[in-house]
C-alpha cells in the first residue's frame, strides 16, 4: 500500500485520531516554542493527518503556518506535496487574515510564480501563472471548476488557496473558460474548527470600512461542524473618487465520520465599485504612469456582480482499500458593467467610449470517483477512476457609444456627460439572450505504483474529454458557430526519494484549451468575427523538478517548457496565428528560519515567445505581458511574544507591450509591510493588525493585456494603509 512517510493515514484511524487530539496539543503545548504556537492558533487546527488522496480531509499546516503540507491534485485528491511529480504551493487562512487580503489577487501577490492583471475590458481578477492566463472563471471550488463569482473572490471565503503549476487537463478536466494552461486554482471553503466566535473591524486610508462576523461549532464529539461568515465592506478605496461595497455571507457544513466524510457550502456576494478606475490601451507608445492614487474613471462607471453558488462533497470507505467520491456545485450569477476604458497617446491625450454590458450565468457541475489501494507482490497500486460533467449556460447583452467620441486627458481627466449606447448593440440589456453554451464530460484513468517502500512511485493515467460549445447571435438567437469535439489527454510521473529529505520528481502532461470565444469589441474596435469560437488545443508539458523537506523548511526547483496556441487582431479581425512557447526555471522557499522567523519567497525565470506566426518579423519575439524575471521576498519577525512584524518586497522586470517588441513597460518593485500585536482583554484574545502596501508610494504599470494579444495596462495601486482589530469570545 501507498504510505505517507511511512505510515498511511487511513479513514479509520481519523475519529480515532480527533478523539486524542485535545490530550495530544496540550502535551504539544509544554514543549512548543512561541513561533510553532502562533503556527497552530485555535482556528487552523482542522485536520491533523493527511487521508492520503481523500477528497475531503486536508494536509495540515507547514512549520511557520503560512503554507500547507500539501493539497488537491486534481482526480488524486489531497497529497503531500513530497508524493507528488507536480509542483504546487497552498496558502493557509493564518497567512490570509494576517495578510488582511481582501481577495485572491492579495494571497497570490506572494507566490513567486504568478502575477495579477485584469481580464479585458472589465474588472475580472485574471492570474497570469507560468506566462499563461488563468481566469477566474477557471478556479476550481473544492475540486470543482465555474463556481466562483468570476471578478472578485473575497478571501473570507477561504480556508486554503491552492496554486498549482502547469499544464492539467488531465488532473481537473478542461478549464471551461478557455484558460489554465499555465497553471490552476482550487479554492478550500472554510471549515469548523471547533468553538469559534470573532468579530474583526476595520478600516484603510481611503475611509473604507470593513467588518467581518466568523462562528463555528462543532457537535457530535467532533464528528459535525457548522462555519459561518458575514462580511461588509463599504466606502472609498484608496483610489480618488472609487468606492467600493462588497456584501458575503457563506455557511459550510462537514461531518467527520469513521467510513464517511461529507461537505457542503453555500455562498453568496454582491460587489461593486462605482468610478472603477479603468486599464488603458497605449496608442503610438507608452504613456507615463499617472499618479497611482489618480482615477481617469468617469463618475458614471460602474462595476456589479451578485453571486450565489454552492457545492456538496462527500467520500465512503467501502472496505479500508476501496473508497468512493460525488460532488456536486452551481453557480447563478449576474453582472451589470457600465464602462469608459480609454485609449492613451504617450503625451495623456486620451479617447474613451462608454460600454455597458449585462451577463447571466447558469453553471451547474460534478464528479465521482472511485480509489482502489492494493498490492501486486512488492508494488502498491493507487488506482483512481473518475467521471465528470460541467454545463454552463450564459446569456450576454452589450451596448456602446460611438468610438472615441470621449476626449480627455489622462493626467488631467475631466468629467464628461454620459452618451448614449445606441451605436453598436447586440442583444437588449434588460433581457439578455443565451449566447454561449458549453458542456464538457469527461472519463479519467490513472493508477499510481509504489516500489521500494514508497520511495519510487510511477503515475500513467488518461483522461477522454468531450467538449460541446455553441454560440448564439445576440440579437436573433440564430446559431452561429458549434464545436463537438472528443480527444484524450496523458499523463506520466515519476517521484524518486534518494535521501529522506529529497523528493525528484518529471513529468510529461497535456494540457486542453477549450476554443477561446471572440469577444464583440477589443480596444474600440468592433469585431468582424465576434462570437467565433476557436477549435480546442493541446498543448504539451514538460517538467523536471525536486523538492525538499527539512521538516521546519522547505522548497522546490522546477524546469519545464509548454506551449498554447496563440491569437491576434489583425485589423478587425481575431484569428489563430502560431503558438507561444514558454520555458523557465522556478524556485520557492517557505517555512522556518529560526523559532522567531519565517520566509516565504522564490524567483521564476521565464522565457516565453511567439513562433510559427503569420508575421514573420515576429517571429521568436517575446510574448505581450510575460515578464522574464519575477522575484518574491517575504518575511515575519516575531519581536517579542506578542508582536510580530512582516515585509515583503516583490519584484517584477520590464514586460513586453507590443508583438514586435518596440514597446515595453519598465520593471518594477513594490514593498509592503505589516504588523500584528495580540493581546488579552477581559479574557478575550485581541488581535491588532497593521498593514501599508506599496510604501514607497510608486507608480508603476502592473501588467500588460491577458488576452487576444491585447496590450492594456493595469496601473498599480497607490499607498494604501489598513488596520483592522479581531476579537475572539
Amino acid at each position: 500500500m501507498l504510505a505517507h512517510h511511512k505510515d498511511r493515514a487511513v479513514s479509520r484511524h481519523v475519529s480515532l485520531f480527533l478523539r486524542l487530539a485535545p490530550c495530544l496539543l496540550t502535551a504539544q503545548s509544554v514543549l512548543a516554542d512561541p513561533a510553532q504556537e502562533a503556527a497552530t492558533e485555535k482556528d487552523e487546527i482542522i485536520d491533523y493527518v493527511i487521508v492520503t488522496g481523500s477528497q475531503v480531509m486536508l494536509p495540515p499546516d507547514y512549520a511557520g503556518g503560512q503554507v500547507a503540507r500539501g493539497g488537491r491534485v486534481g482526480l488524486f485528491g489531497n497529497l503531500d506535496i513530497m508524493d507528488t511529480p507536480f509542483n504546487s504551493t497552498n496558502y493557509t487562512a493564518e497567512f490570509m487574515r494576517n495578510l488582511q487580503a481582501h481577495s485572491v489577487a492579495d494571497v497570490v501577490q506572494s507566490d513567486p510564480g504568478v502575477r495579477v492583471a485584469r481580464g479585458f475590458g472589465n474588472f475580472q481578477e485574471l492570474y497570469v501563472v507560468r506566462g499563461f492566463p488563468v481566469y477566474s472563471d477557471d478556479m476550481g471550488y473544492n475540486g470543482l471548476y465555474g463556481l466562483l463569482p468570476r471578478q472578485y473572490v473575497a478571501a473570507e471565503f477561504l480556508e486554503r488557496v491552492e496554486v498549482f503549476r502547469g499544464a492539467n487537463s488531465f488532473l481537473n478536466g478542461a478549464a471551461p473558460g478557455g484558460s489554465g494552461i499555465g497553471g490552476s486554482f482550487n479554492l478550500v471553503p472554510k471549515r469548523a474548527p471547533g468553538a469559534l466566535n470573532r468579530v474583526t473591524i476595520g478600516a484603510d486610508n481611503g475611509v473604507e470600512g470593513y467588518g467581518a462576523l466568523d462562528f463555528a461549532r462543532r457537535f457530535s464529539d467532533g464528528a459535525f461542524g457548522v462555519r459561518a461568515n458575514a462580511v461588509r465592506r463599504d466606502g472609498d478605496t484608496s483610489v480618488d473618487d472609487q468606492k467600493r461595497q462588497l456584501t458575503m455571507f457563506s455557511l459550510g457544513m462537514d461531518y467527520r465520520g469513521d467510513k464517511a466524510r461529507l461537505s457542503a457550502d453555500l455562498g453568496y456576494q454582491d460587489h461593486n465599485i462605482d468610478a472603477p478606475r479603468p486599464s488603458v490601451t497605449p496608442f503610438g507608445g507608452i504613456p507615463r504612469e499617472p499618479d497611482s492614487s489618480s482615477n481617469f474613471a468617469q463618475k458614471w462607471t460602474y462595476s456589479s456582480e451578485k453571486d450565489f453558488f454552492g457545492v456538496a462533497r462527500g467520500e465512503y470507505d467501502f472496505t479500508e482499500g476501496v473508497s468512493a467520491w460525488l460532488a456536486a456545485g452551481f453557480r447563478d450569477s449576474e453582472e451589470h458593467n457600465n464602462l469608459a476604458n480609454p485609449t492613451a497617446a504617450p503625451s495623456g491625450a486620451a479617447t474613451t467610449y462608454r460600454f455597458e454590458n449585462y451577463r447571466e450565468d447558469l453553471v451547474k457541475t460534478g464528479d465521482a470517483g472511485v480509489r482502489f489501494e492494493f498490492d501486486t507482490g512488492s508494488v502498491g497500486h493507487r488506482l483512481v477512476t473518475s467521471v465528470s460533467y460541467f454545463d454552463l449556460d450564459s446569456k450576454n447583452a452589450f451596448a456602446l457609444s460611438p468610438f472615441g467620441g470621449l476626449a480627455f486627458d489622462l493626467y488631467h481627466p475631466v468629467q464628461l456627460a454620459e452618451p448614449a449606447a445606441n451605436f453598436f448593440v447586440g442583444g437588449v440589456i434588460s433581457a439578455p439572450r443565451t449566447t454561449t453554451r458549453t458542456k464538457t464530460e469527461s472519463f479519467a484513468l490513472a493508477d499510481t505504483l509504489s516500489f521500494d517502500e514508497n520511495r519510487f512511485l510511477v503515475t500513467l493515467g488518461a483522461r477522454y474529454q468531450k467538449i460541446e460549445q455553441n454560440s448564439y447571435d445576440y440579437n436573433n438567437g440564430s446559431e452561429l458557430s458549434a464545436y463537438d469535439e472528443s480527444t484524450v489527454t496523458p499523463v506520466f510521473g515519476v517521484v524518486v526519494k534518494p535521501w529522506e529529505h529529497i523528493s525528484l520528481y518529471a513529468n510529461y502532461i497535456e494540457g486542453l484549451l477549450q476554443g477561446e470565444e471572440v469577444p464583440a469589441v477589443i480596444g474600440g474596435v468592433a469585431i468582424a468575427n465576434a462570437n467565433e469560437i476557436f477549435d480546442p488545443f493541446k498543448s504539451k508539458q514538460y517538467e523536471v523538478g525536486a523538492k525538499y523537506d527539512g521538516g521546519t523548511l522547505g522548497g522546490s526547483v522546477a524546469i519545464f517548457r509548454i506551449n498554447q496556441p496563440s491569437t491576434i487582431l489583425v485589423g478587425n479581425v481575431v484569428k489563430e496565428s502560431g503558438e507561444q512557447r514558454n520555458q523557465g526555471i522556478e524556485l520557492s522557499v517557505y517555512g522556518q528560519l529560526s523559532n522567531a522567523v519565517r520566509l516565504l519567497g522564490g524567483v521564476t525565470l521565464l522565457d516565453a515567445e511567439n513562433r510559427r506566426g503569420d508575421i514573420p518579423a515576429n517571429d521568436g519575439k517575446d510574448v505581450i505581458g510575460v515578464p522574464s524575471t519575477q522575484g518574491n521576498v517575504g518575511v515575519e519577525w516575531d519581536i517579542l511574544e506578542a508582536l510580530s512584524v512582516d515585509g515583503r518586497v516583490v519584484y517584477t522586470s520590464s514586460q513586453p507591450a507590443s508583438a514586435d517588441n518596440t514597446l515595453e513597460i519598465p520593471s518594477w518593485t513594490r514593498l509592503d509591510v505589516g504588523a500584528r500585536y495580540a493581546i488579552k482583554w477581559d479574557q478575550r484574545e485581541v488581535t491588532l493588525r497593521a498593514r501599508v502596501d506599496n510604501v514607497t508610494d510608486e507608480n508603476y504599470w502592473a501588467s500588460v493585456g491577458g488576452s487576444f494579444g491585447a496590450n492594456y495596462l493595469v496601473l498599480g495601486g497607490p499607498r494604501t494603509f489598513v488596520v483592522s482589530a479581531s476579537v475572539d469570545f
